[in-house]
């Protein structure tokens, strides 16, 4: 049992238990230093309450309540404090050491000093520590348990209504049964969970995490309002633990039940009606927490309440709805109807009234431009501009400001229900106010009008001009709805008839544009093309300008005075489209007119085809935009009579095209796959031009330098009547002085910028680009150069018109026709940049429809049945030098010891020798590494190795699959080398290749592209039919060898066409014995059969042919 002189125990190491370190000590350091100002002890029945006050920091005071017990010899402290800590905190320890300093009185008579005592105290309690730890006696849960109750709030305090609190107490469970008596407790002490609380539970102390804090410092240690959801959450724990009670503890615990029903209705009294709720079943009082509660006395159940959709607030105002007298009745039905039909209650009294829901979510916006008078504004004289803004639901159309989120629109005995969007009419506004409008903020004002907040006349018109300009357009374009009422300010003329007129220079070379529009009745017009190209420049994204006239129908321009011209915006689209293109920066002329190149008119097909302008002068344009509209049937023209091959039907297609291109002064891209015969279709072009009399300037063929040789052999082949000049090599500044005699010059793109000079000395007729993707890029020294170059036609030959980006076709266009396709800046915004970025397939179909009749483009596979099966193609290549001076220093060496030879042993005896000699010749043309010579190993250059990886990436762009065949396998790994060197995957098949099954599959697969083999280890016994094109690197002097290799592809099983590529260095031996195997068969085949063979006799005069120096 407690002592009676509690007091007489204190001592601060046995209140030390119940504070953490820091709290001690910083409350003795508070009591030491004076900081206690009042303390009133005084022991009530089992405890020792105690109420002081502490002093604190800036001259704070905090007030506290201290209840001290003893169980079973132990001290339990219980202190509150109205400091933000709040419980058992250093204010508390600071008073209790007050108390044992002031009240601590000596021993009994008995004549044991104090120190004795608190020893004896002390020994006492780590007795019962020891005991509890070694289980020795029951648990504290089974001795004490702590119990919870609920009461109302006395209704006489304000604000206090449905209000319940909780109090926590402890009680000792009675050996006898029962409990005694309960002890307040603290829901602070039991969330700390001090570990002399044994009997408090993990629920008991969840519980006072979610109570405890909920206040700070009140008077009433052990209760709390509850007052939340945290509240509520406690609420049902405490349920959940069955020790729950209401009022008192008298009753059992409150059992949790289920929900009940609140229902209104309203009851009649003699001056009115009141409204009463009623909980069914029913039940003793209603209280609230999070939600309403009931509490049924008589079963002893608790639950909370169902009450439709009305919230909790709206709920307690509905409980504390006062007396409505008979005069209001009507009118609180019209509101509860009207203007709160969220409100699921009965009505005081029946009206007839139908109710429709507007279900519309997103209002149409509704701005009415008009003007309004001033005196009922402000008083003053004259009419302002304004523009008044509302919103449209379904037909309803709501002018005044939102006040609710509902609302309610009487037409008659019919109430519609409206739900005004407080998310999306902010926004609506916020648009306007940042055009630089205001909104009049008169209160209760019944519309929303915007004005302009400019201070003088004249800036009052320039906004809304310039309102109307841009402004309206863009609001348009988001939907709104925008009406211009009589009344507006701004006198807005109506558009008449739209005019284009063309002059015409006397060489229909350059045109004239201007655009004009009827502005009255009497024909005054007003020039477009100034007000047009202002608004493009104004925009720099042109797309956003296009999307504008997409969804803005009305553009306006402001004219003299307060006029404004209403253009039609689907009108101006088309014109826009044209001059976006056409017009890159260069301002109009002096007549306000645009000059316009022919090349530029061939843009200008979807404007001359618009039928809302009336044309004047523009015939010749019309014609030639007829022209380009039935491209598909050009006309046919005679092949030259001095065309030595025949022309199959695509190729003769193509020289009708280039011929199109030449009668209309254009100029084009031939972009035939690689095999198609894009150079003899050009000789052909060339060779009529000169037939008919109209080529009467030299052309200029420029072209990579492994490409020199080829020009000049199929130019001898196929148009022996067009002298060609080349202009390669140290001895080329001799022959400029020759240019004029020639039919064709040919040079290369290395040289152009060395040469550029006497180049531009001559303007010529053709300037042909062969492999053009070299002036890809725009800003090249060497492309520059070639913009620079003067002819009265052009022309590309390219199998890759396009590689990595659409700025590569633009930069071969602006040489072809220069402005054809506007500057690079405007064709990068209209076309590269919504194409590549934005994958525009508009624009992608404009621009192909723009360059559709200046692009020719044939497939392999478009004209593969016009294809043999079989066509053998011959490219050559000059080497040039150290690689020419390595192969005539090995020519002159194994000259003299040939001849040596033959001298000592004769020629029939020297086969092996010449072998030997003709071996590395052929090895120095394929590429010196290939030789075991120290004077070869120093040479890097190989032109037949340029040739070879300037052809192999646009085959396989194009598709194809390759067999590249060499009997040198030490040649296979250079190939090798700058395969991999060009990330292009391959496989090889020599004599020391393993797995020759595994090669084979992973091409015929398709896994990889090209296929390396070796004469030797491939050219039997394969079958490789997923090839279509083959290229022998270094030609095999026998025919039936050669034919061995190609049928590796060519053979039963093949689908495809299949061209066959042999690469010859020219002037060299391989150059020349292709000569004697197609002269003399006999003699050539006595150079590759073995030493002792029977062939043809080799003369001196052969060998001389054979070892004749390049250039002979």
């Amino acid at each position: 049992m407690t002592s009676p002189q509690l007091l007489s125990k204190l001592s601060l190491e046995r209140i030390r238990p119940w504070f953490d370190q820091g709290s001690f000590q910083r409350g003795t350091d508070y009591w030491k230093a004076g900081h206690v100002r009042r303390v009133k002890a005084t022991e009530e029945g089992e405890e020792l309450a105690v109420q002081s006050s502490v002093s604190g920091r800036r001259s704070l005071v905090y007030h506290q309540e201290i209840e001290v017990y003893e169980y079973d010899g132990l001290i339990e402290v219980s202190g509150e404090c109205s400091c933000p800590v709040s419980f058992n905190c250093k204010h508390v320890v600071a008073v209790l050491c007050d108390l044992i300093d002031r009240y601590a009185i000596t021993a009994s008579s008995g004549g044991v000093d104090q120190p004795v005592e608190e020893w004896l105290a002390l020994l006492s309690e780590t007795t019962v520590l020891i005991e509890q730890a070694e289980g020795g006696r029951k648990s504290a849960q089974d001795t004490i348990q702590l119990k919870y109750l609920i009461n109302p709030e006395p209704a006489s305090e304000a604000d206090s209504r449905f209000k319940i609190r909780a109090s926590v107490f402890k009680s000792r469970v009675l050996k006898k049964g029962g409990y005694g008596k309960p002890v307040k407790h603290s829901f602070d002490r039991i969330a700390v969970g001090h570990y002399f609380d044994d009997f408090v539970l993990p629920a008991d102390k969840l519980i006072g995490s979610l109570v405890g804090r909920q206040v700070s410092y009140v008077n009433q240690s052990s209760s709390r309002l509850l007052e939340g959801e945290l509240a509520e959450l406690a609420l049902q724990k405490m349920l959940q633990t069955g020790r729950c009670y209401w009022r008192d503890f008298d009753a059992d615990a409150l059992q949790m039940a289920a929900e009940r029903t609140l229902q209104f209705n309203w009851q009649e009294e003699q001056e009115g009606s009141v409204l009463q709720a009623q909980v069914l079943p029913p039940a003793s009082h209603i209280f609230r927490v999070d939600r309403f509660w009931y509490v049924d006395t008589e079963s002893g159940q608790i639950g909370c309440l169902q009450y439709n959709e009305l919230d909790a607030q709206q709920l307690a105002l509905l409980l504390d709805a006062p007396f409505i007298p008979k005069k209001k009745l009507e009118d609180v039905s019209r509101h509860l109807i009207l203007d709160i039909p969220a409100i699921k209650i009965p009505l005081p009294v029946d009206l007839d009234i139908k109710q429709i829901v507007v279900d519309v979510q997103i209002p149409t916006v509704k701005l009415r431009m008009m003007g309004l008078d001033l005196d009922e504004l402000t008083g003053l004289q004259g009419q302002t501009n304004a523009a008044r803004l509302s919103f449209q639901y379904g037909d309803i159309d709501c002018t005044k400001p939102a006040t609710k989120s509902r609302e309610t629109h009487m037409e008659g005995n019919i109430a519609y229900i409206v739900s005004r969007n407080a998310e999306f009419e902010p926004q609506a506004q916020e648009l306007l106010r940042l055009q630089g409008l205001r909104l009049d903020g008169a209160p209760g004002a019944d519309t929303m009008d915007w004005f302009c907040s400019a201070r003088s006349r004249a800036e009052t018109s320039l906004f809304w001009y310039e309102f109307m300009q841009s402004s309206v357009a863009e609001l348009q374009r988001l939907g709104w709805q925008v009406e211009f009422d009589d009344s507006f300010g701004l006198a807005i003329e109506e558009a008449g008839e739209w005019h284009a007129h063309v002059e015409v220079d006397a060489g229909d070379k350059w045109f004239n544009l201007k655009l004009g529009v009827d502005i009255d009745s009497e024909g005054q017009q007003l020039n477009l093309l100034p007000v047009l190209l202002e608004i493009l420049q104004q925009h720099s994204r042109p797309e956003l300008l296009r999307e504008s006239l997409l969804q803005s129908p009305d553009y306006f321009v402001q004219l003299e005075g307060d006029r404004l011209l209403k253009l039609d915006s689907a009108r101006m689209l088309t014109i826009f489209d044209t001059l976006l293109e056409l017009y890159d920066r260069d301002p109009l002329n002096q007549d306000g007119g645009l000059l316009l190149s022919r090349h530029q008119g061939a843009q200008m097909s979807a404007l001359l085809e618009n039928p809302d302008l009336n044309w004047h002068g523009a015939s010749i344009l019309q014609k030639l935009n007829q022209k380009l509209r039935d491209f598909d049937g050009i006309r046919k023209v005679d092949i030259p009579c001095g065309l030595q091959t025949e022309l199959r039907d695509y190729q003769r297609q193509g020289l009708n095209w280039l011929q199109f291109l030449r009668e209309y002064e254009f100029n084009g891209i031939l972009a035939d796959d690689m095999g198609l015969g894009k150079t003899v279709q050009t000789l052909a072009h060339l060779l009529l031009e000169k037939e008919c009399r109209r080529m009467q300037q030299p052309s200029l063929v420029v072209v990579p330098t492994s490409l020199v040789s080829n020009w000049a052999r199929e130019a001898r082949l196929f148009t022996p009547d067009l002298s060609v000049l080349i202009l390669h090599g140290s001895e080329r500044h001799a022959r400029f002085e020759l240019i004029d005699d020639y039919d064709i010059v040919i040079t290369t793109y290395p040289l152009l910028r060395r040469d550029k000079e006497r180049l531009l000395e001559h303007e010529f007729y053709t300037i042909v680009l062969d492999e053009s993707q070299f002036v890809k890029n725009p800003k090249s020294k060497t492309t520059q150069v070639v913009f620079t170059l003067r002819a009265r036609h052009r022309l590309c030959l390219t199998g890759t018109p396009l590689e990595n980006h659409l700025g590569e076709l633009w930069s071969m266009f602006h040489f072809l026709m220069p402005g054809f396709l506007g500057g690079l800046t405007r064709f990068n915004s209209l076309f590269r940049n919504p194409i590549e970025k934005q994958g525009d397939g508009m624009r992608q179909e404009q621009l192909r429809q723009r360059i559709k009749p200046f692009l020719l483009r044939r497939r392999k596979q478009d004209v593969a049945s016009e294809l043999p099966a079989k066509t053998e193609i011959i490219r050559s290549v000059s080497l040039q030098g150290q690689q020419r001076d390595l192969y005539e220093s090995i020519r002159i060496a194994m000259d003299t010891k040939v001849r040596q030879e033959i001298t000592s042993k004769g020629l029939s005896r020297s086969h092996i020798m010449i072998l030997d000699a003709l071996l590395k010749l052929r090895q120095v043309c394929c590429d010196p590494r290939t030789l075991s010579l120290s004077q070869a190993s120093n040479v890097k250059q190989s032109a037949k190795l340029d040739l070879l990886m300037g052809m192999v990436p646009e085959m396989i762009e194009e598709g194809r699959r390759i067999l590249i065949f060499s009997q040198f396998t030490r040649m296979l790994s250079l190939i090798e080398d700058e395969l991999k060197a060009a990330k292009i995957d391959y496989c090889l098949l020599t004599g020391q290749t393993q797995n020759r099954d595994a090669q084979v599959d992973r091409f015929q697969s398709g896994e990889v592209p090209v296929f390396l083999i070796s004469l030797k280890a491939g050219g039997v016994g394969l079958n490789l039919t997923a090839a279509d094109t083959v290229i022998h690197y270094d030609p095999w002097w026998n025919p039936a060898a050669e034919n061995q290799a190609t049928d590796r592809a060519h053979r039963i099983g093949q689908d495809k066409p299949v061209f066959v590529y042999k690469l010859i260095a020219e002037d060299t031996i391989e150059d020349r014995i292709l000569i004697l195997q197609k002269n003399k068969q006999a003699l050539a085949d006595s150079i590759y059969q073995e030493a002792g063979g029977k062939g043809g006799q080799l003369t001196a005069d052969d060998l001389s042919e054979l070892f004749k120096p390049i250039g002979d």
